[in-house]
């Protein structure tokens, strides 16, 4: 799992393999809070609508580099 969710008071949710299953991990300013196996275990330690999905965005070109055109399947 490559998703990581940050909220207020230095909370973060990261997905995790934890013997042999998937669990959601909440840890608060780098410190494991606890392993949840639900959305709901999450709830009762950070309110779900302060938690904000992390996205990487793609790294800079270098100049005189351009990016492939692509065309949407939209429009096809």
């Amino acid at each position: 799992m490559d998703r990581r969710w940050v909220g207020l008071d230095g909370y973060e949710v990261v997905g995790v393999m934890r013997a042999g299953r998937q669990v959601l991990r909440v840890r608060r300013h780098g410190q494991v809070v606890a392993d949840c196996t639900s959305v709901a275990q999450v709830a009762r330690h950070v309110d779900l609508a302060d938690l904000c999905e992390v996205v990487e965005l793609p790294l800079w070109r270098r100049a005189g580099e351009h990016a492939e055109a692509r065309t949407s399947s939209h429009h096809r």
